[in-house]
């Protein structure tokens, strides 16, 4: 395997049923992702629910996870803001705190407030000239195209861009192009969603995949298989976790690791900070209904 690779879930942030950020229910899910396999973290992310935290919460629940895994595997904080000077100072205090990795998506602020192509890119450098090597997250959230020849000149020319989380619609395309095309400069090609797309990503060239924290016990066989070669034992490993990765994305989202997990003792509350609305029940039950017969560690962690 290479520096980057494997999977590298997002924790999701887990709240008590007032709002309260849970702290030491934060701690569970970072031991919960390490004990199901994980080969890396990545916090504050749109699975994390970072544009429901406040930036106060951010900066303590960035040490807290720092400091808690302590070295066990690297951690990505994701540091999106469409203010450059936001992100530089995000970033800044990354990598203060120790973090190996940053993870940005491109400068955005709703439907009208896009950065373009060159906006985009010095936001990517400028964060850059901070020292910490830097994820570029390729998500529709963002609403900002970020073409391959965009993508080459920021692995080109910025030495800190060196991992690609691609999750854009036909993903495997996307990083079929990039890697044959960048060649050395691609360190990390990623794909994400929820594993949605993760078949055609691996066979693409995808080396890693940032998944949610509900099954990586279950999804990193996956991978294994595939990056050693023995691509029907990955099929066969993907078939029997594709129906509730489907369920995830197009049912549940970033709630799916958060029942998952208090379901199996990990934390003690699903809850998602208002306008969020709860899953319903019967999704819910779905999802662990679903979820039992591949007997994840999630569902036995805590209890």
């Amino acid at each position: 395997m290479t520096q980057y690779s494997g999977i590298w879930p997002v924790a999701p942030t887990p709240f008590f049923d007032d709002g309260a950020v849970d702290f030491d229910g934060m701690k569970r899910v970072l031991d919960c992702l390490i004990d199901q396999g994980a080969d890396g973290i990545c916090i504050l992310a749109n699975f994390s629910e970072q544009f429901l935290i406040s930036d106060a919460e951010r900066d303590a629940l960035a040490r807290l996870c720092v400091e808690h895994i302590a070295g066990r595997v690297p951690i990505i904080v994701t540091i999106s803001h469409f203010a450059t000077q936001i992100a530089v100072e995000r970033a800044r205090f990354a990598k203060e705190i120790g973090a190996d990795i940053v993870m940005m998506m491109p400068p955005y602020h709703g439907a009208l407030l896009k950065g373009n192509a060159q906006q985009s890119f010095e936001q990517f450098a400028a964060v850059g000239e901070v020292g910490i090597p830097i994820m570029v997250q390729d998500a529709p959230l963002s609403g900002v195209e970020l073409p391959v020849p965009l993508l080459l000149r920021m692995a080109r020319e910025i030495e800190m861009v060196k991992l690609f989380k691609i999750e854009c619609p036909r993903a495997s395309n996307k990083l079929r192009a990039l890697i044959a095309e960048g060649r050395e400069a691609i360190e990390a090609p990623f794909d994400g969603e929820e594993a949605i797309t993760l078949l055609a990503d691996l066979d693409a060239g995808a080396t890693g995949s940032m998944t949610s924290g509900m099954i990586v016990d279950q999804i990193k066989p996956v991978i294994t298989h595939h990056l050693a070669g023995r691509i029907e034992e990955a099929t066969t490993a993907y078939g029997r976790v594709a129906m509730v990765i489907n369920h995830e994305n197009r049912q549940c989202g970033w709630q799916s690791c958060k029942a998952a997990m208090v379901a199996g003792g990990v934390i003690k509350s699903d809850y998602c900070r208002h306008p969020i609305e709860p899953l319903h029940p019967e999704i819910k039950s779905r999802l662990i209904d679903l979820l039992k017969p591949l007997d994840p560690l999630v569902l036995r962690w805590g209890v």
